[in-house]
């Protein structure tokens, strides 16, 4: 969610602040500030709005050289978009910012109210501040270690102490923190994107340590004030990754990024013979052992991934398999034990409700297998076993490519342990293979389709209401679509299963109602057709996607994606495509932020 960014070091702070909060600006925020040391005095300049006002604000104040500071761009959970409600918060000798929610900030409120100290805004983060300031008598680390054993809930703090000009103090509890240390100086940001202008090597702070920041050098302590090395981590993608390469938007460039992401994800894992290796990831030929049970959690658009593994899944291996959203599961004391296989996926790895699931599937005694594309983020650290998706950097909050890539890893897992359980034979299994390697040149034909997609949407940009219908790996798909066009357009659409319509739903298509009808799986086809009349019937306008060019009538529809053909269950990889382009262009056409939809973030930290 909120972005985080601090600095000390050689450099001019402001410039390092800016330009971080500039490339955190994709997770999702209303407001933004920093605080900075000038001449031993802690300032601070902050604004609702965009990170490019708080630039005009920061360019028009009095000159200052200041090289210690601390950034952050907000996303309101406590009290509403205000200036007052904006981070950095100070009170007393105290300046932070903080991601996060601090869940038991009543509670501590009304006991500084008791020694007469009250907030001025209605944020639980001006609390902690509160806390810090009521516990620190000169000693930091001591102070910080109090404050932990105080507060319940996800934090990471960057500090500033007025007492302590050019140092940060930073402590993190579920919220992600990575650092680094380079030429210019100490850097601590709650993403890498922040960091790669730098250096490529850095590290995630360990949950409940603390780290001190200074120009030559940064130190992390565990709980016990013993010196800690983190491990170090190394980004395999440069900054051009990270910026938009002459696209007008992120999510474009993302769009067209996926046959590369596919390559990464899926080549190396495929061995001699075609067959799949899932060797260098350590997850071992024998991990079904004994298992005779799949759970797959994750939230939003990676459970919506996990609806087309649990298709594959059991038709490939025979074993039950159920989808979960994560933050149902968590609250639902779910039935797991030693034969139990829970899969969690997410795309940053640090999503808060799959992560309490993950936790939650480990303290069950499950087996944990988790699919997440950053390295070093906390549910891959917490995970027995990861499958890394290498789509790169993915900024705009709608996902594209950590999708695409999160279904191969799905595919591969079926297919490697449908091998190892016997179920598919290496022939068969190659074949399999084979055809998943076919859906990278599908991707780029498929992404020429972007005119008649453009086109489309003009005819969708002023509806009320959109309906995706579709049956199996299309029902799936559809519940994708659907949640990808509301994100980034505000059009309502909801997803159903085809099969429904007549049990109800049908009562909500009117004439001129848009209807994308999926149609890519041979053996529901005739019965999708027969859906789509009943739609039409109605005066829908159907708009309809097909695994190859077969169109039995063409007056069921008015207008017609016909994909490259796949063979199999490997349509979903194409129409995919289609239904990112189609929110893509619907959400240009009505004039809206693709990138950074409102009330949105990417990275979903707190409950």
């Amino acid at each position: 969610m909120c972005g985080i960014i601090g600095f000390t070091g050689q450099s001019q702070a402001k410039n390092v602040l800016l330009e971080g909060l500039e490339s955190l600006e994709y997770r999702g925020y209303d407001s933004a500030g920093m605080a900075y040391f000038n001449d031993n005095v802690i300032h601070t300049i902050k604004t609702t709005g965009k990170v490019s006002s708080l630039r005009k604000k920061v360019e028009a104040a009095p000159k200052f050289h200041s090289t210690c500071g601390i950034g952050h761009t907000r996303w309101a959970t406590h009290g509403g978009v205000s200036h007052i409600n904006s981070h950095p918060h100070t009170f007393g000798k105290v300046t932070l910012i903080h991601n996060g929610i601090i869940e038991n900030y009543h509670e501590l409120e009304t006991m500084l109210a008791a020694e007469g100290k009250h907030p001025v805004s209605q944020t639980d983060t001006e609390i902690a501040a509160m806390l810090i300031d009521h516990l620190y008598q000169g000693n930091p680390m001591e102070a910080l270690k109090k404050t932990m054993e105080f507060l319940e809930g996800a934090y990471a703090f960057c500090i500033l102490l007025e007492d302590r000009p050019g140092v940060i103090y930073c402590l993190r509890n579920g919220s992600p923190l990575v650092a680094c240390h380079c030429e210019e100086g100490s850097i601590i940001a709650s993403d890498m994107v922040a960091l790669i202008k730098y250096s490529k090597e850095y590290f995630v702070l360990p949950e409940q340590h603390i780290a001190t920041l200074t120009k030559d050098q940064i130190t992390v302590f565990d709980i016990n004030d013993k010196v800690v090395t983190p491990k170090m981590l190394y980004m395999n993608w440069d900054i051009s990754s990270a910026m938009k390469g002459g696209y007008p938007n992120y999510m474009l460039k993302e769009i067209h990024e996926q046959p590369e992401a596919l390559r990464s994800t899926i080549i190396p894992r495929v061995r001699e013979g075609n067959l799949p290796d899932l060797s260098k990831d350590g997850i071992p030929h024998n991990i079904l052992d004994n298992v005779n049970r799949i759970i797959i959690t994750a939230c939003g658009t990676a459970m919506h991934a996990g609806l087309i593994g649990r298709v594959m899944f059991e038709r490939l291996l025979r074993i039950p398999v159920t989808v979960e959203i994560a933050s149902e599961f968590r609250y639902q004391n779910p039935i797991m034990d030693k034969n139990t296989l829970v899969i969690t996926i997410s795309q940053s790895g640090e999503t808060a409700d799959t992560l309490a699931a993950l936790r939650l599937a480990k303290a069950g005694n499950a087996k944990t297998l988790s699919i997440v594309n950053v390295k070093g983020s906390s549910i891959a650290r917490e995970s027995d076993y990861v499958l890394y998706t290498h789509a790169g950097p993915e900024i705009a909050v709608a996902s594209t490519k950590a999708y695409t890539c999160q279904l191969s890893c799905l595919y591969l897992l079926a297919f490697a342990f449908a091998l190892e359980k016997g179920r598919l034979s290496e022939e068969d299994c190659s074949k399999e293979m084979e055809n998943l390697l076919q859906i990278i040149p599908a991707i780029e034909k498929t992404l020429t389709f972007h005119s008649l997609a453009e086109d489309i949407s003009r005819n969708l940009k002023d509806c009320e209401d959109l309906f995706f219908i579709g049956r199996g790996l299309d029902y799936a798909l559809s519940c994708e679509g659907s949640i990808k066009l509301k994100e980034i357009s505000y059009i309502h659409s909801e997803a159903y299963a085809a099969g429904e319509l007549k049990h109800g739903t049908l009562s909500l298509v009117t004439e001129g109602t848009p209807v994308i009808a999926l149609a890519t799986q041979a053996n529901v086809y005739s019965k999708m057709i027969s859906n789509i009349r009943e739609v039409r019937a109605r005066g829908a306008m159907v708009i309809l996607i097909t695994n190859g060019s077969d169109l039995i009538d063409s007056s069921i529809c008015d207008y017609h994606f016909a994909l490259p053909y796949l063979a199999g269950d490997f349509a979903p990889f194409t129409a995919a495509i289609v239904l990112q382009m189609l929110a893509y262009y619907t959400s240009v056409g009505r004039g809206l932020d693709v990138d950074q939809p409102r009330n949105l973030a990417k990275s979903v930290t707190v409950e």
